[in-house]
């Protein structure tokens, strides 16, 4: 009878685990969730938020039902594969079931009495096998139990009931301290054994204050000798000291750990700059022209409803060097020893967002009209200001555009987003003096900076593309002429 109940349970609830939402990406955080238990979900329907080392995706679940459990809280990270979520997919079919729950309540007594390692492996015995995936595997064996003890208490947030442990038990709270995900993992990656750290949350749960405060004692151990010498009672005290050092040096720090999209910024650029020898060269030109253009295109009809800017010029120009110069859009192959040239441009637009730096880039760009060039800046970057921009549209760039210039920044050198040959940046344009048909006037300047991978662009390829860039700023009707 116990095995058909078990069956017959693990029939009706149906799991979701995390995707791999983009190119073999192993691990995404979860941002925030949509649904909480008990809230019916239809297949298709979002449940959650994730973001990735790429961007941040919303997660539809592909079934009906109630939702029984989430796994995980928000600003949890999670591998991909693991179970983020729990659903009832015959509701109403088990109404016994619920009566069942409270069985794990009494198990505590026994393990109570045990050894520590005990538990564990008694814990079947000691219980009816009524929860979803009970017995499937160690992993999931301890997460069920920590779930089926705080299904009572339903005002409870579901992170706090993915951490609270054994209640009703004294042996448990010794070995399992109260905490919540994310605070776990800050104590993973600083080494600090939630163990030993003094909790000061409500109901004993222990905050990421405590374990900064667990953590800075270890960066300054040198006061402990000095009371040594004291007494041999000085090491009960000396916990004492230890809050006031850590207010102190936690008004002054504050650690934050690396990961999903800033982890992979740092992962791309410490490869791309030591991997590939980079070259800048810069050039300051006059773009007085290509801003009155700018002006002109805003009132021209057939660039109504698109966002007309400097940028869009500049694109263009970066464009029509390319198609001068083909040889500069290419990859390095280090596997075949290959120099692979493109015959199309994926242009990538470096886009600051909320969640750190991303470079979406439009597909076929050298493709484009003025006017669908502009139609498609627009989209990406108000893609990206939203954190919609996909995985998708982060992969296969070819060159890349960076625009320094909104934050006041003359130029800068830029590092190869990996894979592509060519980066340029843009600085701010100024109002500056400057020499034009041999008076000195005001007139309206920038400097632009474009790096590239000297292992497949040579100084004099390089050279020539940005002066190309430049020439045509200066003199937009260029672009009439060379596209």
């Amino acid at each position: 009878m116990t095995t058909m109940t078990d069956t017959s349970n693990a029939a009706r609830f149906r799991e979701f685990k995390m995707p791999d939402v983009g190119e073999g990406l192993t691990e995404a955080e979860i941002l925030k969730w949509f649904v909480k238990p008990g809230d019916t979900v239809t297949d298709g329907q979002v449940v959650c938020e994730v973001e990735t080392a790429k961007a941040a995706v919303e997660l539809p679940i592909p079934f009906d039902g109630v939702v029984h459990e989430l796994r995980f809280g928000e600003g949890t990270t999670v591998d991909v594969g693991e179970v983020i979520i729990a659903v009832d997919v015959a509701p109403g079919s088990g109404d016994e079931a619920p009566a069942a729950v409270p069985a794990p309540a009494s198990a505590p007594v026994e393990p109570a009495a045990a050894p520590a390692a005990e538990p564990e492996a008694e814990a079947p015995k000691g219980r009816t096998p009524v929860l979803v995936g009970y017995g499937v595997a160690e992993s999931s064996t301890k997460r069920r139990a920590r779930k089926g003890t705080e299904a009572a208490p339903a005002a409870a947030s579901a992170a706090i009931q993915g951490e609270m442990n054994g209640q009703g038990t004294a042996a448990v709270p010794e070995t399992r301290p109260l905490a919540k995900p994310p605070v776990r993992k800050l104590a993973k990656d600083l080494g600090i054994d939630l163990a030993t750290v003094v909790p000061t949350g409500e109901g004993g749960v222990v905050t990421r204050e405590d374990v900064h405060a667990a953590a800075a004692p270890e960066q300054a151990p040198a006061p402990e000798p000095v009371q040594a010498p004291a007494a041999a009672p000085a090491p009960a005290s000396a916990p004492a000291p230890a809050p006031a050092v850590v207010a102190s040096m936690g008004a002054r720090e504050t650690r934050i750990p690396v990961k999903g999209v800033r982890k992979a910024i740092a992962q791309a650029m410490v490869g791309s700059a030591f991997t590939a020898p980079h070259v800048t060269e810069f050039v300051t030109v006059d773009v007085t022209r290509t801003m009155k253009l700018v002006a002109e295109l805003k009132e021209d009809k057939e660039m109504a409803g698109v966002r007309v800017n400097p940028l869009l010029i500049i694109a263009k120009a970066l464009l029509v060097a390319i198609k001068r110069h083909p040889e500069v859009n290419a990859a390095w192959d280090e596997a075949n020893q290959e120099i692979v040239q493109k015959h199309y441009v994926n242009l990538g637009i470096a886009a600051a967002t909320p969640r750190g730096l991303i470079v979406p880039n439009i597909k076929d760009a050298h493709e484009q009209t003025l006017p669908q060039l502009a139609a498609s800046l627009g989209e990406l970057v108000s893609t990206a200001r939203e954190g919609k921009t996909s995985p998708a549209a982060m992969a296969g760039g070819t060159v890349t555009i960076t625009n320094v210039g909104v934050f006041g920044v003359d130029t800068g050198t830029p590092i190869l987003n990996p894979g592509e040959s060519a980066i340029l940046a843009v600085g701010a344009i100024k109002l500056q003096p400057w020499v034009h048909k041999g008076k000195v006037k005001p007139r309206q300047v920038t400097t632009l900076a474009l790096s590239f991978d000297h292992r497949l662009v040579d100084g004099e390829l390089g050279s020539k593309v940005l002066a190309d860039v430049a020439a045509i700023l200066e003199q937009p009707k260029r672009l009439i002429t060379w596209a």
